[in-house]
């Protein structure tokens, strides 16, 4: 089972959309995969169809007590061998609510180890901060996915974020690699974003896909009504582009 923890400090990024569409079609490929939202505001979780409110369970009670993963796991109705660990608001406590446990970093780690033959991908959906949550993402990952926007201040963060993770790996989690870095919100038309591709590569080399992923306005539509994009519209050009992103992913593992 490899675990990939999608992470970025900056918001609007498309974590989200990066996450569950690249589950969706892993799991069309075959694999068994299981999206696991650990964001407050849920948005893997409702991008995907689950409806929040008819939760019993969600991660908040995986972390804060000793229910366990397996329990609130949900099988996806729209794509076999889909499975969803959903979020809710209650998450945003979980940062208080842990200060004085000890070990609070490898809470995770824990609770993912009892299902580590049960699936052949796990993504870790992050909020976009630094918090307990994050932290606790990033030690249980074998691996970061790192999404950035095409856009003038995109580089900014890149530098702090690289920070966090060898500081993660320096302390919590030796293994922890950066798994690779995608260039979203693309727009080959203009001079920015091929300057912005262009010194992400200086920085990254060879982790930059060559798959970029465009501002398209299905692909932001699509979660709010549940669907990954091949569901909404595998035509268009944020479909294709998801799709070329899985395959090359998986040509990446090999």
């Amino acid at each position: 089972m490899k675990i990939i923890c999608i992470f970025n400090q900056k918001g609007g990024v498309g974590k989200t959309t990066t996450n569950i569409n690249l589950c969706a079609y892993l799991a069309l490929e075959g694999y068994k995969v299981l999206a696991l939202d650990i964001d407050p505001q849920g948005n893997t979780t409702s991008g995907l169809g689950i409806d929040k409110k008819s939760l019993q369970n969600s991660i908040y009670d995986v972390l804060t007590s000793d229910v366990p993963l397996e329990e609130v796991i949900i099988e996806s109705e729209l794509v076999k061998g889909l499975y969803i660990a959903p979020s809710t608001m209650e998450l945003a406590g979980a940062e208080v609510e842990l200060i004085e446990r000890k070990n609070r970093e490898n809470i995770l780690k824990k609770k993912l180890a009892d299902i580590r033959d049960k699936f052949d991908f796990v993504f870790i959906d992050c909020p976009p901060s630094l918090g307990f949550l994050t932290i606790n993402a990033l030690t249980a990952s074998n691996s970061v996915l790192i999404p950035i926007q095409c856009e003038f201040y995109a580089l900014e963060g890149v530098g702090q974020l690289v920070n966090t993770v060898q500081l993660v790996k320096k302390s919590l989690n030796k293994d922890l690699d950066i798994e690779g870095v995608i260039m979203s919100m693309y727009d080959g038309r203009t001079n920015l974003s091929n300057e912005v591709v262009s010194e992400v590569k200086k920085y990254f080399k060879d982790k930059v896909y060559e798959t970029t992923i465009p501002r398209n306005i299905r692909l932001a539509e699509a979660p709010s009504f549940g669907l990954p994009i091949m569901l909404y519209d595998d035509r268009c050009k944020g479909a294709e582009a998801y799709e070329e992103l899985y395959k090359e992913f998986l040509k990446r593992q090999e």
